[in-house]
């Protein structure tokens, strides 16, 4: 059996109609990433729309993930939330990885 490390999730957004569907997204694709490893402790994800003249209609995610011994974070832009968001989440999962892998290999010689 499997023991269930503490998690945190935190989620904060500004968008109104979409924030469920976003925080589901987020929730559901963090937690896949921490399944079976002890290293991610916990996770903080925004999501925000960028209001200004210069930037019309453009949204900014931000995913942070808690890691032993070291962060990952994630931040990307794009017009549509769900896109910035999934975006953001997907850098993030390739760190997390690239990361592991190293860990993984480290007895390896270059």
């Amino acid at each position: 059996m499997m023991q269930t490390w503490p998690f945190d999730f935190e989620f904060t957004s500004d968008i109104v109609q979409t924030d469920e569907k976003l925080r589901a997204e987020a929730e559901t694709r963090v937690r896949a990433l921490a399944s079976g490893h002890t290293d991610i402790v916990g996770a903080a994800v925004a999501v925000q729309e960028l209001t200004a003249s210069a930037t019309p209609h453009r949204y900014e995610a931000r995913v942070v993930l808690y890691m032993r011994p070291k962060h990952i974070a994630g931040v990307e832009k794009a017009p549509d939330a769900l896109q910035a968001l999934q975006q953001a989440l997907s850098v993030v999962e390739q760190q997390v990885r690239d990361y592991r892998e190293k860990l993984r290999t480290r007895w390896r010689q270059p």
